[in-house]
């Protein structure tokens, strides 16, 4: 991986070839970016050099939380989990650029040719139809196509509209996890969405109901689904082990909790020891809200049944 720290000096790698260029902050990684992966793969056979790599550009931060901080969105991936994304897509190279507000400042010129002219040497510039550059976001993918040939490279940008009518996009994926809609999700994102984080010591009363729990708390900014119970997966990152589980993410109103976290109880086993191990929690299907119950019997009760449905929702089909 190349990171970009600084916008000037010995940090900035330009590359010594030429390449088809993708940017974008390309957070989650999801159906319409794969599409601008694919045409810019596409592009780069086009070009008809010997083998033009294709280099995947995203931004950290996310720009929005540089220009307009209280409005930065909650992030689908974290720069790691990208990096694999857009490998795994069809990028060559990654590259991360640091997002900065001197950045933010530039025209749409001086962003062409310092990043797309001067460190990647752009033969070919492959960008989703939502693309916006520059001060103000002054450039959009008509200004790009335009100003190209001047430039030296070749433009297109790719439409990311989806099935009914739904155009592709990070804020969709986004929205669907804040209605806990994690099957539309996952379609969007051709996978489930997931979150990495640490295993911590909880109440452990899911231990004295029967339903000993792997406790992650959210990372900061980083979206999670609605509070309630999921179907899913838990990958420990140790040993590379990918579990079924019912996962609850919510505060535990029935014991009054306040801190929100995301709980995974592995089928069937009360034998794990994992608090310390770094898993990867994965969301499939959602079974139910959260809901109070009257007490720990009632909520015993229940789990028994999610587990059912949760063990139904795995299931080979």
């Amino acid at each position: 991986m190349n990171v970009w720290r600084a916008i000037d000096g010995a940090q900035v790698d330009p590359r010594d070839a030429p390449s088809v260029a993708t940017i974008g902050v390309f957070d989650g990684v999801h159906a319409g970016h794969r599409r601008v992966l694919a045409r810019a793969r596409n592009v780069a056979a086009e070009i008809g050099a010997s083998r033009t790599p294709v280099v995947a550009v995203t931004f950290d931060p996310h720009p929005t939380a540089v220009f307009a901080p209280d409005r930065a969105p909650l992030m689908l991936t974290t720069v790691e989990q990208r990096i694999e994304l857009l490998r795994s897509a069809g990028a060559d190279e990654v590259r991360v650029l640091a997002f900065s507000a001197e950045m933010a400042s530039w025209s749409p010129d001086a962003f062409v040719e310092r990043i797309l002219v001067g460190e990647l040497r752009a033969a070919g510039v492959v960008v989703g139809a939502n693309f916006t550059y520059g001060s103000k976001a002054a450039g959009d993918v008509s200004t790009l196509v335009a100003t190209a040939p001047e430039h030296g490279f070749v433009a297109e940008g790719v439409a990311l509209d989806g099935a009914a009518d739904v155009v592709y996009s990070s804020t969709y994926v986004r929205r669907l996890l804040a209605d806990g809609d994690v099957k539309e999700a996952a379609r969007v994102l051709q996978r489930p969405h997931s979150m990495r984080g640490v295993v911590v010591e909880g109440d452990k009363r899911g231990r004295e109901m029967g339903f000993p729990t792997a406790n992650v708390l959210p990372p900061v900014g980083f979206a999670v689904p609605a509070d309630g119970v999921y179907a899913g997966w838990l990958r420990r990152e140790d040993t590379g082990d990918v579990l079924p589980a019912a996962i609850s993410v919510g505060s535990n109103p029935t014991f009054d909790g306040v801190q929100r976290r995301v709980e995974s109880y592995v089928l069937d086993r009360d034998d794990l020891e994992l608090y310390g191990v770094e898993v990867e929690v994965s969301f499939v299907d959602r079974i139910r809200g959260q809901v109070r119950f009257d007490g720990m019997q009632a909520l015993i009760q229940r789990m028994h049944h999610d587990v059912a449905e949760v063990r139904d929702a795995l299931a080979p089909r």
